[in-house]
């Protein structure tokens, strides 16, 4: 698909302002569009990239604006805000659908409208998540794989196995009840999948849940003890359901998102060049 406005202004290229979703204002995204978009007839491919807990959407944008100069893409970064739901809400956005927020059907939003502004080849889009961000692209990934180019899953705390004994969101053995939505592996298999995470990414504290936890569900901890572990687990999980997986383990990094970007923007443009 191919379509955009006319009516482009001094600020709708290079790095945006936070621009409020029309369809919900209560949530914002910027974009990096490359500067030459008005002087040329190309169209783009479009990278997703989902922040962490701390929220620094302008930061993940800015760190892969010369990957879409150079492979012909816009970079949009959603901010998802914190206290969404409550007072002390940090994290419903990363388990998708909470509070009666869908933060899928939010981000598909942002895609339609950058989609009704600018040339884009197709609202697919490649995804990349670090963090809490990793828990939105992986579940993203088993929702919706009809939707993604390619994946790339930046050390979760918190996974989905694709384990049908467990309920959302340890497992998937209540997917269709919660979401409509029935797995769909082919769709899985076709999509290149990264996983991303620092070697000395060992922290327990904000990852390990209890029964007092407003995100504990039975199954919560069996995928392991650290980060590492728990990647481990997702990673084992798809392939054993035929999903092919890179895995890249970033040297001497703990969790540090910044340190994860050569590495994703090296897979993007495997992907982007047709490589992956």
């Amino acid at each position: 698909m191919a379509s955009e406005r006319a009516d482009l202004g001094y600020y709708d290229t290079g790095r945006t302002p936070f621009l409020a979703l029309q369809a919900d204002p209560r949530f914002s995204y910027c974009l990096f569009v490359p500067p030459d978009y008005r002087e040329s007839n190309k169209a783009y491919r479009l990278i997703v990239l989902v922040h962490g807990t701390e929220r620094s959407a302008a930061a993940y944008r800015d760190a892969f604006a010369d990957l879409a100069v150079e492979r012909d893409c816009i970079i949009l970064a959603p901010l998802f805000a914190a206290n969404m739901t409550s007072a002390y809400d940090l994290s419903s956005y990363k388990f998708i659908r909470y509070g009666g927020i869908n933060y899928d059907d939010i981000l598909f939003a942002m895609v339609a409208e950058v989609a009704a502004k600018y040339r884009l080849k197709s609202e697919k889009f490649s995804l990349y998540g670090f963090s809490g961000g990793g828990h939105f692209a992986h579940r993203m990934f088993i929702l919706h794989p009809e939707r993604l180019e390619a994946v790339s899953i930046g050390a979760p705390g918190l996974v989905t196995l694709l384990d049908p004994s467990k309920a959302w969101w340890a497992g998937i053995s209540d997917l269709e009840k919660r979401f409509g939505k029935t797995l769909n592996l082919d769709a899985m298999r076709t999509v290149p999948v990264q996983m991303v995470i620092g070697d000395q990414d060992t922290e327990t504290w904000e990852i390990t849940l209890d029964r007092t936890s407003e995100w504990w569900v039975e199954g919560a901890n069996d995928a392991g003890v650290t980060r590492l572990d728990r990647i481990a687990s997702l990673k084992k999980s798809f392939e054993d359901h035929g999903i092919a997986v890179r895995l890249d383990c970033v040297s001497g990094a703990a969790h540090l998102g910044i340190a994860m970007f050569p590495s994703v923007i090296a897979f993007f443009a495997d992907v982007l060049s047709g490589r992956a």
